[in-house]
């Protein structure tokens, strides 16, 4: 004979319940003279409502398929699952293989002609009972949310940890990466790139490893949680029996709380990173291009390189040759050539390494008239853009102590660069605080 026991909770009660059942059946089964100890199966803090995440009572049914268990016992139709359909299934399974379930609360044994019956009846009313129990649990968690109350996984949240209180607090070895995301991201690199230079240099995420994607970075950038708000309830339960849950578009109610715990991204901060994300996104349609931020290291100008005669987006072409010396990288409109029959782009093409010059010049020439845009920035400081009084803020950073360059740095580039126009004979480019600066083509 083996055991099943389960407690639906990580509550001190509940461990109390789970260590008695544990207890109690090994005593049982051990002091009892008909029946030969098969193992006692406990499922710690598990839901009962479905048997997926149920490890040990997934074990105990394949050893009864194993020929090792010849009878279970267990507590009560509740413990052994609240889902009329699994508990049915189940018992029928271990049926067939001449193995009987022993439910003691209601003296059931599912070998006796009556058990099924009774069985069927019993077990609705227990996924009834879990069905009422989901229902208030989520009208629980609902009034917390009403009255501001924030409840928060920060296990799986970087930046925070919770106190004795349960309050979040934070934690600044995380929350300097937190930060570090916030700022790389207006220093003009993607998620992507984000991505890759924390995986390539070992950041590690809230579980330890170093795997960062993406999407985990796009998430990160739009949660309100880091400017110190909440909005409770993004998603919600749609049914209780598979726990699946869903975005929430209006179906249930949402709380927006205010400085609900302490910020690690100051407000204005946060809200210049949703404005650069929508600039971002303008930018890329606008200019028809599938994705504005795959720029890195190796091809700085992807994305930004934009025709001044069709508004459209250059893309970097190679003109091979035997001879090396003679090998060329170019940028030329991607509407130049168009479908057959249909009038193309009648832009030139531009050689590479006059986009190089073209921002060194750039940069040197506001360095020597530091003093008038200083004056720009310090306006726009005081202005009511958001997104130009941040980037104001870090253009001063940048320019305060600079000198010429004679070489071209690419993350001087990024930090300070929103695109290069192409028109004939000049190129115009556009800074991320808004300014304009022409240069000649030689």
């Amino acid at each position: 004979m083996a055991a099943y026991c389960r407690v639906s909770t990580d509550q001190l009660e509940q461990l109390s319940s789970y260590d008695a059942q544990v207890s109690y059946y090994t005593n049982f089964i051990t002091n009892h003279p008909d029946y030969e100890m098969a193992g006692i199966y406990a499922d710690e803090g598990i839901s009962g409502t479905n048997t997926k995440k149920r490890e040990q009572f997934n074990k105990m049914i394949e050893d009864c398929k194993a020929g090792k268990i010849d009878m279970v016992i267990t507590k009560s139709i509740s413990r052994f699952a609240r889902n009329t359909l699994d508990c049915l299934n189940f018992v029928r399974l271990l049926k067939d293989l001449g193995i009987g379930v022993i439910f003691e609360k209601e003296n059931i044994n599912s070998l006796d002609s009556k058990g099924e019956v009774l069985l069927t009846i019993l077990s609705s009313l227990a996924q009834d009972e879990s069905r009422s129990i989901s229902e208030n649990s989520t009208w629980g968690i609902r009034r917390r949310f009403e009255q501001g109350k924030v409840q928060v996984n920060q296990t799986k949240f970087l930046g925070y940890d919770k106190d004795e209180n349960g309050d979040l607090v934070i934690n600044e070895k995380q929350a300097k990466i937190v930060r570090r995301i916030f700022s790389d991201y207006l220093d003009g690199k993607g998620p992507n790139r984000i991505a890759k230079d924390l995986e390539k240099e070992k950041v590690p995420k809230w579980d330890g490893t170093y795997k960062w994607y993406e999407s985990s970075i796009r998430k990160m950038l739009s949660n309100e949680k880091y400017k110190g708000d909440a909005l409770l309830q993004k998603t919600y339960t749609v049914d209780f029996l598979s726990k699946k849950r869903a975005e929430n578009d209006g179906d249930v109610p949402q709380y927006y709380v205010e400085n609900s715990h302490p910020a690690i991204i100051d407000k204005d901060t946060w809200e210049a990173v949703q404005l650069e994300m929508e600039r971002r996104r303008a930018y890329a349609e606008k200019h028809g291009i599938h994705k504005v931020d795959y720029a890195t290291h190796d091809n700085p100008f992807a994305g930004r390189i934009i025709c001044g005669n069709c508004g459209g987006a250059y893309g970097r072409k190679v003109w091979n040759s035997t001879d090396e010396r003679l090998r060329r990288i170019i940028w030329r409109c991607n509407n130049k050539y168009l479908a057959k029959g249909e009038k193309g782009c009648g832009s030139g093409h531009i050689d590479d390494g006059v986009l190089y010059q073209a921002f060194i010049s750039v940069f040197n020439a506001v360095v020597e008239n530091k003093d008038y845009f200083m004056e720009k920035w310090a306006e726009q400081i005081n202005g009511q853009d958001i997104l130009k009084r941040v980037m104001a803020k870090r253009f001063i950073a940048i320019f305060k102590m600079s000198k010429p360059i004679d070489r071209f740095d690419v993350d001087l580039y990024f930090k300070l660069t929103e695109k290069i126009t192409v028109f004939d004979g000049k190129l115009v480019v556009s800074l991320l605080d808004g300014s304009e600066v022409e240069c000649e083509i030689e």
